[in-house]
């Protein structure tokens, strides 16, 4: 399916400009709806500019407004005939200049949490060389020691749903090879969509949060020992005796 020019700033009018959700913009724009969500709370995609899609050709208002009233509608691109029979282009990914000094942090990002793709996955993921990865995987790049492992999709270096591909090819590449995998690798391999429909942990109702280890005993020997009652006489050690024993040792008339 054809997907129209500019996605990202395609994706950002529609989320300013429409009520379609972030499902059929992704469908359309084909990027992750995680991105697409991301654009809406402003994480994603910050400073750029709307693309109208009508304006440039590519959406009919009519189209916009039955997506809008119906969610289970896919936005469909208006025909160019210029466009047709086009092929996409082949070769490395390009990456803008502003983007390519954070390219070292998302390259550590990839090799520590997901150490089996390879080093050609990940050179087509973010668009960089072989020798560059070899280089951080040994610890040996000029500026490691100040580098910090950030997620690329977060640096809009590649889309969630490219990373969620080639995570999803080294899980099958396991499982073909028959190896056994420890439970942090194999959450590694686990792609985005398939985490958001896992069902959340079970938690322990409030009204009872904190009394796990509470337990009751019918055992009188553990029970407390009440404190004696403490007298005003014995608490300032008064001497016994009242008034009258005073008097009688006085011996003045």
């Amino acid at each position: 399916m054809a997907k129209p020019l500019m996605a990202k700033a395609t994706a950002v009018w529609l989320v300013d400009n429409t009520t379609i959700s972030f499902k059929q913009i992704a469908d359309f724009v084909g990027m992750h709806e995680l991105e697409v969500q991301g654009i809406a709370d402003g994480d994603v995609a910050a400073g750029v500019k709307g693309f109208d899609p009508i304006a440039n050709n590519q959406l009919t208002q009519d189209e916009i407004d039955t997506a809008q009233n119906n969610p289970l509608h896919k936005l469909k691109l208006k025909f160019n005939p210029a466009a047709s029979g086009e092929e996409k282009r082949r070769g490395p990914r390009y990456t803008p200049l502003s983007k390519r000094q954070d390219r070292p942090n998302s390259i550590l990002w990839l090799v520590k949490f997901h150490p089996e793709l390879s080093d050609g996955q990940i050179a087509k993921l973010v668009g960089t060389t072989k020798p560059t990865i070899q280089s951080i995987r040994e610890r040996t790049h000029w500026n490691i020691s100040n580098m910090q492992p950030i997620d690329p999709v977060a640096l809009g270096l590649c889309k969630q749903s490219e990373l969620d591909a080639i995570v999803q090819k080294a899980a099958a590449k396991k499982a073909a090879e028959g190896g056994v995998m420890s439970d942090d690798e194999r959450r590694k391999l686990v792609s985005t969509e398939q985490s958001l429909e896992m069902d959340a942990a079970p938690k322990i109702p409030t009204a009872i949060e904190g009394l796990e280890t509470f337990s009751l005993s019918d055992d009188p020997a553990e029970e407390k020992e009440e404190e004696p009652i403490i007298d005003a006489d014995s608490f300032f050690n008064l001497p016994k005796g009242g008034a009258d024993d005073e008097d009688e040792d006085d011996p003045r008339p």
